[in-house]
């Protein structure tokens, strides 16, 4: 057998075993009974009476070749490996996904509502960013709020997925409140994760009044500052493991669509909108509404974030309430801290503390 061809073939199997040991499904064609059969299969082919430095060269040109075949087998074998599946309406082992149209003094607003099976004394309701819609990255947040035994609500803002309603102020403020009413209905204790464009709102709904028991703000700006350079840094900081884990919940044909609709997101958000985003986050005006809460504050930023830079995230500690809490996580940006495990973890925690009753 030709040399490339033996390490063309190797270098699939190395990658197929790093895959499986790594656990990215997303990214294995195999099954982990077959690592004895591509073991003996690697012994087979490891050409013993080349010298060392062809094998080297050998193996340097089939590696990128070999992570081609390796990513088309797995997206043929994994082509139904998708995590936004748990987001399905549906009856599933720990939870149950409904779709509700919530009622608007103007038409509606899409949701889809999470309930873990054992029920939940307290709900999160989730207001996604600008550019995005209700399943948008949402399944991490999502599990880390039922790993709290909590209810989550997952909403389409005004101009955003299936809302029929067009972006406007103050009328979008309306989205943090309606969520609010409709969970008040069913749980006892209710609060919001807003995340950028989201947290504004929910900031500015609740310092006009809105009664909600804890709010955690995820990368909200104060205002947009941003270019096409930060844009690229941005696209730089999804080379982040924690990003590549994606590959244990997601086929790669999926994981590749979801980071381009992130980046596009950012990019050319596809949004219905009477208002600005720019004008829109100036109007909410986040700092001012924040000054005015008393109502349990958690603020979550990224202190690689390119979009909110790290002195407009200090310049909204500035000006939260007393006994608001911070939390700056290092290996985040803007794109990625919706993603980022642990700081899900830790604002889900917060969540469920503040909303224990």
């Amino acid at each position: 057998m030709p040399l490339l061809l033996r390490a063309l073939l190797l270098a699939v199997i190395v990658c197929e075993f790093l895959s499986d040991i790594r656990g990215w499904r997303g990214l294995s064609w195999g099954h982990p009974a077959l690592r004895p059969l591509l073991a003996l299969a690697a012994l087979a082919l490891h050409p013993r009476h080349t010298p060392w430095r062809q094998r080297a060269l050998a193996l340097a040109l089939a590696a990128f070749p070999a992570l081609l075949v390796q990513a088309t087998a797995a997206g043929l074998r994994r082509r139904s490996l998708d995590s936004r599946a748990m987001l399905k309406p549906g009856l599933y082992d720990d939870c149950t996904v409904a779709r509700v149209d919530i009622p608007m003094p103007e038409a509606f607003m899409p949701g889809l509502y999470v309930v873990p099976r054992a029920g939940a004394q307290a709900a999160a309701a989730v207001l996604h960013g600008s550019g995005c819609d209700k399943t948008y990255f949402a399944w991490r947040l999502t599990n880390a709020l039922l790993r709290q035994r909590m209810a989550v609500l997952l909403v389409d803002l005004d101009g955003h997925g299936e809302n029929p309603r067009l972006q406007r102020y103050p009328q979008m403020l309306e989205c943090a409140v309606e969520s609010v009413r409709w969970l008040r209905a069913r749980h006892p204790r209710v609060g919001i994760v807003g995340i950028s464009l989201g947290g504004c709102l929910a900031a500015r709904a609740a310092a006009d009044g809105l009664n909600v028991d804890a709010l955690a703000i995820m990368e909200a700006p104060p205002a947009l500052r941003f270019d096409n350079r930060d844009r690229l840094q941005e696209a730089r900081m999804l080379l982040q493991p924690y990003i590549i884990d994606l590959l244990r919940e997601a086929s790669i044909v999926h994981l590749g669509s979801a980071v381009y609709r992130l980046v596009r997101a950012q990019r050319t958000p596809s949004i219905r909108a009477a208002i600005s985003t720019w004008d829109l986050i100036a109007a909410c005006d986040l700092c001012g509404g924040l000054s005015r809460l008393t109502t349990p504050v958690l603020l979550v930023y990224g202190e690689r974030d390119a979009i909110v830079k790290p002195a407009q995230a200090e310049e909204v500690w500035r000006a939260a309430p007393p006994g608001a809490t911070m939390l700056l996580v290092p290996d985040a940006s803007h794109l990625t801290l919706i993603l980022h495990p642990e700081a899900l973890r830790r604002t889900a925690a917060w969540m469920a503390r503040h909303l224990s009753v």
